[in-house]
């Protein structure tokens, strides 16, 4: 039997994440998808489509593995999940309209990937690509390491920033490592011929330049890190340590405080996580309107647990309201039973707190 030949991909998962991705090639479309959600670990559904070099390599949809040429670039498209509701329960409020309200299953989440196992470094511009290649050749020929001006340093820097920020707003020492380390392997005339790693300088660089990405991130208002702002300044003497009580991810978590969906605020998104409460109090809640309005207040129910100190009470009874469980609506005695005692519960905290 003929040994299965392998397959090099440009796979563009997204503008600030391209990889280069090869496997032994699929027998189907199907299997390549499989292969591609394996290693790409998402979790949401997606159609393919190429770069056909007929039409001067302009995207087409992909429908045969057979349509793709020797070195093919694939772009991921994320698909559309609209969820089905009934007429009645389909409004939450008079500014609510059934376009507006149709979203998709991760509408509010702003990151889908947890930091890569092996950093990609990102395609720069033009200018700074050029630059770096002619860098390289040079290195290749005779050792010789590029001289990094000012502006290539802050253009390199500041894509780097972006991507990294696009996984993490507050990486961790292993991750600005694992950046400045990839970073010298792809462009080799970057090593820096004082450190004993070649890439210590870079990492010192990137650590200063996220926090400069933060601070830019959280004037324009950006959640996540907007949080952890008013600490101790120059005008701002008698508050927290800038180091105090950082409110960030744990390891591995994802979306800890995602923007708002667009057009939604404080306001309409209480009456839709109002309308969630209520129905799930129901003996047979519905399953599309449930799930339809956790995605949509998904960001608002994360800013209160984050932001403002819940009574432990209220986080209880959220939890089981919104737990696995409760999505999948195994509504027996027994759990609805443990549900009321919850509530029991929480009426006599606040009994006791007024």
């Amino acid at each position: 039997m003929a040994e299965q030949e392998n397959i090099t991909m440009r796979v563009i998962v997204s503008e600030g994440d391209i990889r280069k991705m090869t496997t032994k090639r699929p027998d189907t479309l199907e299997d390549l998808i499989g292969w591609l959600k394996g290693n790409l670990k998402v979790n949401y559904s997606f159609t393919l489509q190429y770069q056909d070099p007929e039409f001067n390599n302009e995207l087409c949809n992909l429908t045969n593995l057979s349509e793709l040429p020797e070195k093919p670039t694939i772009k991921i498209i994320p698909m559309i999940e609209l969820v089905p509701i009934s007429a009645d329960t389909e409004s939450y409020g008079d500014t609510s309209s059934q376009a507006d309200t149709e979203i998709l299953s991760n509408s509010s989440l702003d990151r889908s990937f947890q930091w890569p196992e092996v950093f990609d470094i990102p395609k720069f511009s033009v200018d700074v690509e050029y630059r770096l290649r002619q860098g390289n050749l040079l290195y290749l020929r005779d050792g010789t390491c590029l001289k990094v001006t000012k502006e290539l340093k802050h253009d390199i820097l500041e894509k780097l920033a972006k991507t990294m920020y696009a996984f993490k707003a507050y990486p961790e020492k292993e991750d600005f490592e694992a950046v400045a380390k990839a970073l010298v392997q792809t462009y080799p005339c970057l090593k820096e011929s004082g450190s004993s790693s070649g890439w210590n300088g870079w990492k010192n660089s990137l650590k200063f330049k996220m926090g400069n990405y933060r601070t830019k991130m959280r004037q324009i208002g950006r959640v996540d890190v907007t949080v952890n702002g008013g600490k101790r300044g120059r005008y701002t003497a008698n508050a927290d340590p800038s180091h105090k009580g950082i409110k960030k991810p744990r390891k591995g978590e994802l979306n800890f405080l995602p923007e708002y969906p667009e057009g939604r605020d404080d306001h309409n998104l209480e009456e839709a996580r109002q309308v969630l409460v209520n129905e799930m109090m129901k003996t047979k809640p519905n399953g599309s309107l449930v799930k339809k309005k956790m995605d949509l207040t998904f960001a608002f129910r994360r800013k209160e647990v984050v932001q403002t100190s819940l009574p432990s009470a209220r986080c209880c009874i959220d939890g089981q309201l919104f737990s696995p469980k409760a999505r999948f609506f195994t509504s027996s005695p027994e759990w609805w039973g443990k549900v009321c005692k919850i509530i029991s519960l929480m009426n006599l905290t606040v009994s006791l707190q007024g």
